[in-house]
């Protein structure tokens, strides 16, 4: 087994994309990276590969384990068709043994198994801090309620996007159920230029919201679904992600990829009943 350790985020984009790609959707995130990385078109926060960790560890017959930590955020791994080398993570865990690693994300398996054992290494101990599942769709369902018009984030949605997001973030975060207010306009004006957030709404009333994420070679991420609680009930998320969908397959994508958190059963009935199938589990733990 060799371990690798690139320095150079194109060397890294091209041994690693088409291993990535032979499941896109499972590998959402780390083949969302690295085009961000190789197209080097946007480099604020985290985005910036100067400070990436990327690693690979292979064999005879090619790359076996794929590792990439974009700074704060935990390591994603990706054992190469879904097959775990013992011997292979063993390599990767010696490799990184200079690295702090406050955590990963993978496939819930290879999670569990490279947490216990990079824990036994270094004398720590691991909690699950998310349950996810993988959905991906290929036809929306004809039979889900339409209700109004979804459209892009305006300005004049500076009034209430910030708090909708804050909201957003806190109810999918470690299980936090408190808000923070919003105080530096930056971060949400990132996502109005991004031009990816959508508003559903409702005689003329913004009451949903959802979004892309990650733009693949034949998928395309949602997330950032999120509705008011005063407007929950009415079917808007339903419609909000289903008309996003819809307008993501009509533009060519082939799938729409999506994680959700295993201890919202009404957000994952949603889904399904808009047309997703579930991928695979994927969990999130963090080192102690």
């Amino acid at each position: 087994m060799q371990f690798k350790l690139y320095k150079d985020v194109h060397e890294f984009y091209n041994d690693t994309y088409d291993v990535l790609l032979r499941h896109e959707s499972q590998n959402m995130i780390p083949l969302g990276n690295i085009i961000i990385g190789h197209e080097g078109k946007d480099i604020t926060d985290w985005r910036d590969p100067g400070n990436w960790l990327m690693a690979t560890v292979s064999d005879e017959k090619g790359i076996r384990i794929t590792a990439l930590m974009t700074p704060p955020h935990n390591i994603t791994l990706y054992a190469t068709d879904n097959i775990i080398d013992e011997e292979a993570i063993s390599c990767l865990i010696d490799g990184l043994k200079d690295y702090a690693i406050p955590g990963v994300i993978s496939e819930k398996t290879l999670a569990e198994y490279f947490a216990k054992e990079y824990c036994a290494r270094k004398g720590l101990s691991y909690k699950t801090t998310m349950n996810q599942r993988i959905y991906e769709l290929t036809k929306v369902n004809p039979e889900i309620k339409q209700f109004g018009t979804i459209r892009l984030l305006e300005e004049k949605d500076m009034s209430f996007f910030p708090y909708w997001l804050e909201a957003f973030h806190a109810a999918g975060n470690y299980g936090r159920t408190e808000m923070s207010i919003p105080q530096n306009e930056e971060i949400y004006r990132y996502r109005l230029s991004s031009k990816k957030i959508y508003v559903l709404e409702v005689d003329g009333i913004p009451v949903s919201m959802a979004g892309y994420t990650r733009e693949m070679k034949t998928a395309v991420g949602v997330a950032f679904v999120y509705t008011p609680p005063y407007f929950r009930g009415n079917g808007y998320a339903t419609s909000c992600v289903a008309q996003l969908s819809q307008m993501a397959l009509d533009r060519g994508y082939k799938r729409c990829v999506l994680y959700t958190d295993l201890l919202n059963p009404t957000s994952n009935s949603i889904y399904q009943r808009i047309g997703y199938k579930s991928v695979c589990d994927s969990l999130m733990l963090a080192f102690e």
